[in-house]
């Protein structure tokens, strides 16, 4: 999502707070209300610039079967065409039925105060044969949320053109991927208003001979509703049903069993920051550019996302890494070796070291002891566990904890600098960091071109662990712990091979590594065993 996600001349817009959730469900059933359009993070009493807005559902045509020449299907091979518009107009009308209607097809959860759909309501409602294999062992995943979104209408639909494969990961190897293959379509309700649906369909159930897939969409997506002022209301709907091909690891489990992983509060709150990411690029420090708009600023906003993303990759694609499960890890413990072809990293052999575990603490605690430069020489083993000073910084949210620093080791080795991406929101937070030498560092900031700079980035996710259901504070967060996913690269051979030998030498280097940099967290956090 973060890759394609805002064009560069969005609108900046601030976020609702959490109140706001109840005002939008009024809003998207059709009652005119009013909504906070300048709330800060830190400022959860602000109330002006109160607007009305609202989703008269009176406007909103049940789609019909008459429409179907309107869609443009690219592609009518032996009547394919005619079956997909078939599952896609029923799943358009679920949708709606979905976002504007409440009691009784959706309940409250008894676990986390959360709505979820009630299934012989859903069932006699919505009578759709295009349903998944029903197994013994799936189970179904529901959620409804709604929020404001710093981005038009337009632009945010834009973004959810392309897509007919998903990948849904949580940022840790320990848990497999869910895969889906499914239809998508955007439609244009009225002047303000789309709908974007995705609905799984199995396009090759008539040649299939192995089990059906363990990963299904029911109609799901959202509604969106421009509101001005570069804002826009979306109402998103999760519905799957899912089958575990492996036992989840123990640690992760009440999180994927919840809705906070997949659900969809998570697409809500993925759209809001990363919309607020790509408006808001303030530079604080940046010693060479005064201009919040200059090529420097970008320069530094556009290394620092592909740093991210190829991140998150390296921790979600294990089928691409090989992270291995040998013997002589711990359960918990990945390790990858691969020959690296990328133009943007090092080339020769990379080492990724990756490991999960559960911490006694809040994820806002973590985040802020890890971020702490004055304990960054306790475990960074990137910056030679030296001390640290930050020479320069560019916003990336109204909180000031959303930001991208370069941050200097002292002393000065190498003409290294390291830089990094610290994150957080109400679902979890990270820091993702990577070395840069100081020469390329001024020339990209400087206005140079900076797409093929090379960066090897390493990192920490935090998250909450997923037990809402008890011992919450005031405010619903859980109190138990989180889970954070350790990893970091290392390049450790610049040739073109590496003998069996050295193969197993590494694997054992970057092990120790990573055992030896999770001790260090765990003590700083006071977590020791």
């Amino acid at each position: 999502m973060d890759s394609n996600l805002a064009p560069p001349n969005s609108t900046l817009g601030t976020l609702t707070n959490s109140s706001d959730e109840c005002l939008l469900r009024q809003t998207i059933c059709g009652s005119p209300i009013g909504y906070n359009s300048s709330f800060h993070p830190e400022n959860n009493n602000d109330n002006n610039n109160v607007r009305a807005h609202s989703i008269n559902i009176k406007n909103i045509p049940i789609i019909s079967k008459l429409e179907q020449e309107n869609y443009g299907f690219h592609h009518d091979n032996n009547g394919e065409k005619s079956v997909i518009f078939e599952i896609v107009v029923p799943a358009i009308n679920e949708m709606l039925g979905l976002v504007y209607v409440n009691e009784p097809l959706w309940v409250k959860s008894s676990v986390d105060e959360g709505w979820l759909i009630h299934r012989e309501t859903y069932d006699r409602t919505f009578s759709n044969s295009n349903r998944p294999y029903k197994s013994s062992t799936a189970r179904i995943e529901s959620s409804r949320s709604f929020g404001v979104v710093p981005m038009t209408a337009i632009d945010l639909t834009k973004n959810f053109h392309d897509p007919m494969y998903e990948k849904l990961h949580i940022l840790s190897p320990l848990v497999e991927a869910r895969d889906f293959v499914f239809i998508r379509c955007c439609k244009q309700l009225d002047q303000t208003t789309w709908i974007m649906v995705d609905v799984s369909y199995d396009l090759f159930k008539e040649i299939q001979t192995c089990a059906p897939s363990y990963a299904w969409k029911f109609p799901s997506g959202c509604v969106i509703q421009d509101i001005g002022d570069g804002k826009s209301i979306v109402a998103w709907i999760e519905h799957v049903q899912i089958d575990e091909k492996c036992q989840v690891n123990h640690i992760f489990r009440d999180l994927l069993r919840g809705r906070q992983t997949y659900g969809a509060e998570r697409w809500i709150v993925t759209l809001q920051r990363m919309s607020e990411r790509y408006n808001f690029a303030t530079p604080v420090t940046c010693a060479t550019t005064d201009d919040s708009q200059g090529e420097g600023v970008k320069n530094v906003m556009n290394l620092s996302q592909r740093m991210v993303k190829s991140f998150c990759e390296t921790l979600s694609m294990t089928d691409k890494f090989g992270f291995s499960t040998s013997s002589h890890l711990n359960n918990e413990d990945r390790i990858s070796i691969r020959k690296n072809e990328e133009i943007t990293q090092s080339k020769g052999f990379i080492a990724t070291a990756a490991t999960s575990l559960w911490v006694p603490l809040s994820f806002e605690t973590i985040f802020s002891l890890l971020k702490d430069n004055n304990t960054r020489c306790q475990w960074d083993v990137l910056s030679g566990e030296n001390n640290v000073t930050e020479i320069d910084r560019v916003l990336t949210g109204t909180c000031s904890k959303n930001c991208i620093t370069f941050i200097q080791p002292m002393p000065i080795e190498n003409n290294m600098l390291v830089l990094q991406e610290s994150s957080i929101n109400k679902m979890g937070a990270f820091l993702i960091y990577g070395p840069i030498d100081s020469t390329t560092y001024t020339s990209f900031l400087s206005g140079g071109e900076g797409k093929k700079v090379v960066i090897l980035p390493s990192g920490i996710i935090i998250s909450p662990d997923g037990r809402l259901a008890s011992d919450m504070n005031s405010n619903g967060n859980a109190q138990n712990g989180s889970i954070l996913t350790v990893a970091f690269q290392k390049l450790i051979c610049a040739n073109n091979s590496i003998s069996q030998d050295q193969h197993m030498e590494e694997m054992v280097y970057i092990h120790s590594l990573l055992s030896s940099t999770v001790l260090k967290i765990k003590a700083i956090l006071g977590c020791s065993d």
